[in-house]
């Protein structure tokens, strides 16, 4: 049976992006036989922005409650927090044994924020970000890890991390694979189409969240820009649009060419009032659902907790007594 590894990170309410390029499809993914899924809140990674604590332990608990009413199966898979396994912390120290320099100086994330920022105020938990990230995923001998196109990268270095412990201590780890959605995988901000549709940007007008009511979502996508002329169709030089027909198309379930068709001769007007209609009426059984798990579900999200954590640390305790012995700790 394949092994799959996905996390949701506690920073914020998920975005409509995070919903189409991921949640929307683990809800899919955990009732398939074929595959043992783990699901977890990697609250650890959340640090790095020093979140207030009580905060931080309410989001990780929303962001089981968004897995749940996104249809994860947590009977079959497993959703945990990643504080609840030490071992993710102690694999860590020692992956970066096996992780030069250069590789995390030419990490996406850290290299941006130094840029922009300097590298002297960086902190050193986003610098080691991705060997954390690695011991995620090397603890459970995951064979996928379904990730954005942001994301792939910090993938690649896990399976370069696992290679070279293989090749000094023998079999160890397996080396996964990344596998990145291509329908969807990346929604842009509907204020502007030249960056991905994020919850940290301090402007979230062109960011629909999954918390947001049924007025802030049709207003958000009415408003949305558009580009030049007022054909309904996807192309390299209409972006905005494009994006748009991605959204109705992921959330409707009909291919893009057909909705380019349905709105032939159209405009822009008709187009943005059902896509609308659309995401209110795809998002609100979803945010009421988290409303509800959050009010009343204490007691269904603490047992998701005990039943991912029981199964997680079995196979983390596990791999990590594994890599210590072979490297002769006690």
């Amino acid at each position: 049976m394949k092994r799959v590894v996905s996390g949701v990170k506690p920073t914020g309410d998920p975005t409509l992006g995070n919903y189409i390029g991921a949640m929307k499809r683990w809800g899919e993914m955990s009732r398939d036989p074929e595959r043992e899924h783990f699901f977890f809140v990697p609250n650890l990674h959340a640090l790095n922005v020093r979140p207030d604590p009580e905060e931080l332990h309410r989001l990780t608990r929303s962001a089981v409650a968004w897995l749940v009413a996104c249809g994860v199966d947590h009977d079959h898979s497993y959703i945990f927090a990643q504080s609840q396994i030490p071992a993710h912390s102690e694999l860590t120290w020692i992956l970066n044994n096996y992780t030069t320099i250069g590789e995390l100086n030419r990490m996406t994330q850290f290299k941006d924020k130094s840029l922009k920022q300097g590298p002297e105020g960086q902190l050193v938990g986003l610098y080691d970000y991705p060997v954390l990230m690695a011991a995620d995923i090397l603890l459970y001998d995951a064979d996928e890890v379904p990730v954005g196109d942001d994301q792939k990268q910090h993938v690649e270095l896990t399976r370069d991390i696992a290679t070279r412990f293989n090749n000094l201590h023998g079999e160890t780890f397996k080396v996964p694979q990344p596998t990145v959605q291509t329908e969807g995988a990346r929604i842009m901000d509907l204020q502007d189409p030249t960056k991905k549709m994020s919850k940290s940007d301090d402007d979230l007008s062109g960011c629909i969240l999954l918390m947001d009511d049924d007025k802030a979502i049709e207003r958000k996508i009415m408003r949305a820009v558009t580009d030049s002329g007022s054909q309904v169709t996807a192309a390299a030089d209409k972006p905005a649009v494009t994006n748009l027909l991605v959204i109705y198309s992921v959330l409707s379930g009909r291919p893009i060419t057909e909705l380019e068709e349905a709105y032939a001769g159209r405009g822009y007007g008709d187009f943005k009032r059902d896509l609308a209609e659309l995401a209110v009426h795809a998002l609100k059984p979803l945010r009421h659902s988290h409303e509800q798990l959050m009010r009343e579900g204490n007691d269904k999200i603490d047992k998701a907790l005990e039943h991912g954590w029981w199964r997680a640390s079995e196979l983390a305790n596990a791999k990590l007594g594994e890599v210590k012995e072979k490297l002769g700790l006690i």
